[in-house]
């Protein structure tokens, strides 16, 4: 672990408090390692937008909206292969949430999550990445089990 020492502005610094204190924070230390970790995140993202990642997409729709559920069925059936999880929340007598875990390629997850989110009757809709370490797959392991790769997560460091 390395130590670094920054100077900020009175302004910079007294928004920066606010947030921590905000957020929960108990130091100044993780607060800024995490917003290092989402900026870097972002910047790999964009830089390789072709690269692996894992994803929660959550959004909210009106279940009685015209066909929606056979539509949204049939788009979460075209992207299986990415799909680890959907958690289906009843929200009231007409709307319900959904948030489904991904893991696959950027462009894919990304594509997806817009088919989705751009349903008539999709009223709310958010998808959050983590992109995996590039061209990285590690801890192949067997045993009883069928041997497989679990990808190391750059977002986890």
């Amino acid at each position: 672990m390395h130590r670094i020492t920054i100077t900020l502005d009175d302004q910079l610094s007294d928004e920066f408090e606010k947030f921590r204190r905000e957020r929960g924070y108990g130091n100044r230390s993780e607060a800024v390692r995490d917003l290092i970790r989402e900026r870097l995140d972002a910047e790999r993202l964009r830089a390789s937008p072709t690269g692996n990642c894992l994803a929660s997409l959550t959004y909210v729709y009106n279940h009685h909206e015209r066909e929606l559920a056979a539509r949204l069925t049939r788009v979460h059936h075209d992207h299986h292969d990415m799909a680890v999880s959907t958690l289906h929340v009843h929200l009231d007598h007409h709307n319900c949430m959904e948030t489904v875990v991904l893991r696959g390629p950027v462009d894919r997850v990304q594509g997806f999550a817009n088919t989705v989110i751009t349903q008539p009757g999709v009223r709310h809709g958010k998808l959050y990445v983590l992109p995996l370490k590039a061209g990285s797959e590690s801890d192949i392991h067997g045993g009883s089990a069928r041997p497989h790769r679990h990808p190391d997560l750059e977002a986890i460091s």
